[in-house]
Parts: structure tokens; C-alpha cells; sequence
């Protein structure tokens, strides 16, 4: 069974008290000892992960991020192994016959690699200064001198090729489409709405266009990285279409364009969400109003003294059949349950690490439903969606039952070998699965149910003709549930509610003074005030819905952690997170009970965070499948471009005529270029630009023998 737990930086005291001389006595928090059992690239990870936290909560950049260190950290490593070729910096390296020197060269060039590009990404953070003082403090633990800038790899050995890495993945990322050199900052989109007063404004009197995104303007914004913002924050990444992938094929991008011609790529294309049209709509059954009411409907689940339990272990949820992500959104009703939550699983019958049943956990659903969006908001704490797969997939390594076999296959990999690897194949899906859910966020441009619930309770009801404020494009009437506001009514007594719509839902910030022991609850509201299960600082992320960054993000993940650990299952037939009771939620008190997030599968896993969306406001239906069935594509493209690197049958040094063999053939080809530049360019088997006794005296160590 995998604990899932918050992963703390493991730092030694005199490494915190060498910073009190170098930083004029200011410190940064830092817990924990020392570990002896992780790996260079490991700590790295975690020391990302850490500066992620303390950025700005961004998931296209962060996952930006992580792809790139992955991928330094990927080739600093295949320059000195014997079979995987390098992603995107190429070198020509003398082969290192000693296993201890080449793991220190590669460790070394990981080092260096990661330390370099690392502060140049994290230099201007909010959180630089602590940043930097730990990713120095890394540096240094693992041997890096900072004085030592040299990239001549040639002469200067693994450091300057850690240097070169670095230096060649930021010129990369200069020009790789994502507008790093003015901070990633939009260049084109503007948003069609005006913005959304949620704080004093009932309703959303001002939308214009019920089909697009709309800002929300709060007095004080604060990103789910606890950073507060004084403005508005603008659509985040909505261009990212346009940024290089790692292995999506261009026969995979669509290109529209705006009607100025400015490009939109869109990868794996989905084509338009549910559009509302105010000519033609069918009430309840149009999937632009059942989506949003269900969302609406979903809000009434958080609730946990209604007496609704659920069985949340593997034996009832998860093992959900993928052929129902190709639904139509007019079948939708078929995966979800619009009344009770939830999906189509099937669940599990049998753990197979152990052979018995999974054992029932029967909670509360309001405990469940609020844990769910609180703890897939982006993590236990604010690594952002693809870093906290990343933190999953660290998680599973450190399982006792984790075995390092590439694919699942063949011998168990060195740790070093084996995370490099996985972080680089991850990283690449990650980013991909960002550019690919962006580019349909950016293109599509697609509401949020905060502003499409709101602006249709003004709009009316669609259900009845015959009673007031009837309109086939409001929401549905619901007995017990969605009802219009009657004369004497005893919630809403005022004559100027009369008419409007009220509905049973989470009741929002308002009726929350003390986070620490106060509950909201679900009870009668005003539609006009509905809040998503958010916390009132935040309300919901600044960009567009359609479609899910995280069901994208998620699912790419589950199929490349299934992919490359060659098992679906988590170490141990479960992974699992406990919310302990009062003392997990963040903006209201709860759980009431300790709440055990279980997940036999990564794909259990994924469509869990799936659903923790719907239930916390965030996302329509229609915003999660499509996100699903892209993330599929993403990971089976990421890992096709990964194997094919990672699993690369590299040259045979020395063979300079390819023929599985190094004779006097080989030697003939270095004579030609004796003295002087190579014309050939293997000869040069040294990589110093020039053939000469050197290389005659590398090729005497490998002389008649076969490759084999």
C-alpha cells in the first residue's frame, strides 16, 4: 500500500549554517536530515517541486519547467550512457569505462545542469530569495562549486557539460513559443467579457457572450500557491498552442485563426464544447444546461450531515470502462449520475498484490465530495497539477515493493538510471498534456460554471411556461432542490426575491467567520450568490474551462505511470491520503471523520481528480472527457518519443564503417584524417575537433573486437 505524504526538503545543518555566513545571517526554513538512500536527480526533483510551491501557481509553466529540467537533467545523463541518445544536446564524449567515474560524471553533469537552468527559471519568483538559497544549498550538497562556469566539456569535464546543458536548454526555451523574454505574457487574446464583481455584484448582469470566459475581480486575489495578487490576474497561457511539444507529431495540430490571422494551434482537437444558443435551446436537456446544473446539483453534496455514505474504497469506486470517454455530450447521462455524484465505476473484487478484497470505507459523501476538491486542487500543497504527479510518482518509487524495471521489464535499473528516465518521460507528457488543454483552452475561449450559473438564474427558468421568468435558456426547476422564490417565503422573505431562483448548494464564504471551526453547510440560496467550493480569495482559476488542465494533466500521467512501471496498479494493490478529521480543509472546518483517499490503479487515481472538479465548482462535465481523451493521446505520444530516445541503440564506439566490427578498416578511416580535422566525423574519438595520436591511442583500447 502507497502513503502518500507532504515530501519536505532533506537538507544537513551545516549546509543552513554555511548560508548564515554567505547570505549575511538570514536563513530559510528548512526540515528534516539528511537522506543517504536518494539519488542526485531525486533531490532535484524535490527542490523543484519546492520552488514550484513557492512561485505563482502556473500549470502550463511549471509543467514548462519541469520538462525542460527533465530534459537537461535526461541528457546530462545519456552523454554517458552506452545506449540512449540525447533529446536535445548532442555531444561528443570519450567513453568512460569505469562504472563508479562514469555515475560521478553523470551526477556531476545532473548537478550542474539542474542548478544552473533552475535559478535562471526561478530567479524572478515571488519566493526568489528563499528559492535560491535552497537551490544553491543543493547545489553545494551535491559538490557544485558556483565559481565554476566554464562549458568546455571537452576540457573541462562533466561540470562544463552540466554548464553547457544548461545554457543550451535556456537558448531553447528563448525561442520554443511560450514569450519567456516578457514573462510569458499574452501577445494576442483578449477576453470577450467584462468582468465579474462576485464580492458585491449579484448575479452577472454585465456577460455579453454566455459561450466565452469572464475574469473574476476580487479585492485581494490569492493563486492556489498562497500568493496574493492586488489586480485582476489575466488569462493565463492562452497562446501556450503555439509553444514547441516533446513529442506531439504536427499531423496532430489543427490550426485555426482569429479574425485579425492571428494562429491558434490546436493539439488533438476536440472541437466546440456545448455552445448556448439564445434562439434555440432545449431546457434540461440541452448539454450546455445540464452541464452547469449539474455542477450546480453536485454543490448540494457537500454536506456532510445529510446521511448520504458512500463506499469511497477501491471495491466500489474506480475501474471505470475508457470506451465511455467517447460519449456524446447528449449521452453524458450515461457516465455521470446527475442526482447522486459519481461515475460509472465498476470497481475492483480483489487487491492482486495480495489476493484478498478491498475492505469497504463507507463516509460521509459531504466529507468526501470537499476532501476531493480540496486535495486535487493542485496537491497536498501547491506543486500545481503536473508537479504533483511528480510528487505521486516519487511516492511510488520509495515503495518498499517498487521494483526499477523499465517498462516493467527486465532487470532492476540502477535508481539513478531508472528516475531520470521517468521524470524524463513524464516531464515530456506533462508538458505536452499543457500545451494540448491549452490550446483548446486559448482557442475556444469556454465559460466557467460560476459565471454561466449565475448569468442563467437571470436569464429564468426553463421549465415551465406557464409560471413567471420562463426562458429556454435559464435553469431547470427541481422540487426540493431548484424552486423559484414564492410570496412568504421562509428563507427569502423580501418582496425583491420574489420570483428568483433558490436552490439547495453550499451555502459560500459568507456564513464562514473562523476557517478553524467554522461550516459553511448546505442549505437554501440565492442563485445570484452561488459560490464553487473555493476558497474566497481564489474562486476559480483565471483562465479558461474547456477543457480540464487537470483531467488532461491527470490522465497523461496514469497512462505513463501504468506505461512505464508496467503495472496499472499502485505498489501494493493501493495508494492512498488520509485527511485527518477538522484538521484538512482549508477554508472551512472539516472533515468531520478522518477521509482515506483510496486508488487501487493510477487510472482510478486520474478519474477521481476528474470528478474533484465537478464537485468543487470548477468544471462542467463537458470540460473533463474531452480533457481525458486528450491526455490518453498525450502520454502515447510522450512515451513513443521517450522509448525511442531512452531505448536508442547507440553507435558502437569506434566502428567507424558500421559493420559490427573495429578492424583496420576503422583504423584506415582515422589514418585519412590524421593529423588534422576529421572529414568523416566519427574519427575524432576523442571530441576534441581534431584526429590525432589521441584518437588512434582510444582506438587501439577497442581494436579487434565486435561490438557485441
Amino acid at each position: 500500500m502507497l502513503n502518500l505524504t507532504h515530501n519536505t526538503l532533506l537538507k544537513t545543518p551545516w549546509m543552513v549554517a554555511m548560508f548564515a555566513a554567505c547570505w549575511g545571517g538570514f536563513v530559510p526554513a528548512v526540515q528534516g536530515q539528511a537522506s543517504n538512500k536518494t539519488t542526485v536527480v531525486r533531490e532535484w526533483n524535490e527542490t523543484l517541486l519546492h520552488a514550484i510551491r513557492n512561485d505563482l501557481a502556473r500549470p502550463t509553466i511549471h509543467a514548462r519547467n519541469l520538462h525542460h529540467w527533465s530534459m537537461a537533467c535526461y541528457d546530462a545523463w545519456a552523454a554517458y550512457d552506452t545506449v540512449a541518445a540525447p533529446f536535445l544536446v548532442d555531444v561528443e564524449i570519450p567513453y568512460i569505462e569505469d562504472d563508479a567515474s562514469r555515475r560521478w560524471a553523470q551526477e556531476t553533469a545532473i548537478n550542474y545542469a539542474s542548478y544552473r537552468l533552475l535559478w535562471n527559471r526561478f530567479v524572478d519568483s515571488p519566493g526568489g530569495t528563499s528559492t535560491l538559497m535552497t537551490l544553491y544549498q543543493q547545489f553545494a550538497l551535491a559538490g557544485g562549486v558556483n565559481s565554476f562556469q566554464s562549458t568546455d566539456y571537452v576540457n573541462d569535464g562533466p561540470a562544463a557539460l552540466g554548464n553547457f546543458i544548461a545554457q543550451q536548454v535556456m537558448a531553447y526555451g528563448a525561442v520554443d513559443g511560450s514569450n519567456e523574454a516578457n514573462g510569458h505574457a499574452n501577445q494576442h487574446y483578449t477576453p470577450s467579457n467584462p468582468e465579474l464583481f462576485i464580492e458585491s455584484v449579484p448575479g452577472n448582469p454585465w456577460l455579453v457572450q454566455p459561450n466565452r470566459w469572464q475574469s473574476i475581480s476580487l479585492s485581494t486575489f490569492v493563486g492556489q500557491s498562497g500568493i496574493p495578487e492586488t489586480e485582476t490576474p489575466p488569462f493565463l497561457s492562452p497562446e501556450w498552442g503555439n509553444v514547441t511539444p516533446f513529442g506531439l507529431p504536427d499531423s496532430t495540430m489543427t490550426l485555426h485563426f482569429a479574425e485579425d490571422g492571428w494562429p491558434y494551434p490546436v493539439w488533438i482537437d476536440q472541437d466546440a464544447p456545448p455552445l448556448v444558443d439564445l434562439n434555440y435551446a432545449q431546457g434540461i436537456d440541452d448539454p450546455y444546461t445540464w452541464g452547469h446544473s449539474m455542477v450546480l446539483r453536485w454543490s448540494e453534496h457537500l454536506d456532510p450531515t445529510d446521511g448520504v455514505m458512500l463506499d469511497i474504497s477501491p471495491a466500489s469506486v474506480g475501474n471505470v470502462d475508457p470506451a465511455l470517454f467517447d460519449l456524446g455530450y447528449e449521452e453524458y447521462d450515461q457516465f455521470y449520475n446527475w442526482d447522486e455524484g459519481g461515475d460509472a465505476s465498476q470497481g475492483w473484487d480483489v487487491n492482486p498484490a495480495t489476493g484478498q478484497a478491498y475492505e469497504p470505507q463507507i463516509v460521509p459523501r459531504g466529507d468526501y465530495a470537499r476532501v476531493l476538491a480540496e486535495f486535487w486542487a493542485d496537491g497536498p500543497d501547491s506543486e500545481t497539477p503536473p508537479g504533483h504527479w511528480f510528487t505521486i510518482l516519487n511516492g511510488v518509487m520509495d515503495h518498499p515493493d517498487f521494483e526499477a524495471r523499465w517498462m516493467g521489464e527486465g532487470d532492476e535499473m540502477a535508481a539513478l538510471d531508472w528516475e531520470v528516465c521517468a521524470y524524463f518521460t513524464l516531464g515530456g507528457a506533462m508538458h505536452d498534456a499543457a500545451i494540448a488543454a491549452w490550446s483548446h483552452k486559448g482557442w475556444y475561449d469556454y465559460i466557467r460554471p460560476v459565471s454561466a450559473l449565475r448569468w442563467m438564474q437571470g436569464r429564468g427558468q426553463c421549465t415551465d411556461p406557464s409560471l413567471p421568468n420562463y426562458d429556454v435558456t435559464g435553469l431547470p426547476l427541481i422540487d426540493g432542490f431548484c424552486e423559484m422564490v414564492t410570496p412568504g417565503d421562509l428563507d427569502f422573505p423580501s418582496a425583491s426575491d420574489v420570483d428568483k431562483l433558490k436552490v439547495r448548494a453550499w451555502k459560500g464564504p459568507d456564513y464562514i467567520n473562523n476557517p478553524d471551526s467554522d461550516e459553511a453547510g448546505v442549505d437554501w440560496i440565492l442563485v445570484e450568490n452561488w459560490w464553487p467550493y473555493q476558497r474566497p480569495s481564489f474562486v476559480t482559476p483565471p483562465f479558461a474551462g474547456y477543457v480540464s488542465g487537470h483531467s488532461t494533466f491527470s490522465r497523461a500521467a496514469a497512462e505513463i505511470l501504468t506505461a512505464i512501471t508496467g503495472d496499472p496498479y499502485f505498489p501494493g494493490g493501493m495508494g492512498e491520503f488520509t485527511a485527518p478529521a477538522n484538521d484538512f480543509l482549508v477554508f472551512e472546518e472539516g472533515p468531520s471523520q478522518d477521509i482515506v483517499l483510496q486508488w487501487a490503479t493510477y487510472r482510478d487515481a486520474s478519474d477521481q481528480c476528474s470528478l474533484s472538479r465537478i464537485w468543487g465548482g470548477i468544471h462542467p462535465p463537458c470540460d473533463d472527457l474531452p480533457g481525458r481523451r486528450i491526455g490518453i493521446e498525450v502520454a502515447e505520444h510522450a512515451l513513443n518519443m521517450a522509448r525511442s530516445l531512452i531505448e536508442a541503440e547507440a553507435p558502437c564506439m569506434a566502428d567507424l564503417n558500421d559493420d559490427g566490427f573495429r578492424g583496420i578498416d576503422d583504423l584506415l578511416i582515422i589514418l585519412s584524417s590524421y593529423n588534422g580535422t576529421p572529414m568523416q566525423g566519427t574519427e575524432d574519438l576523442t571530441g576534441d575537433g581534431f584526429v590525432g595520436v589521441d584518437d588512434i591511442l582510444d582506438f587501439l583500447l577497442y581494436y579487434d573486437q565486435a561490438c557485441d
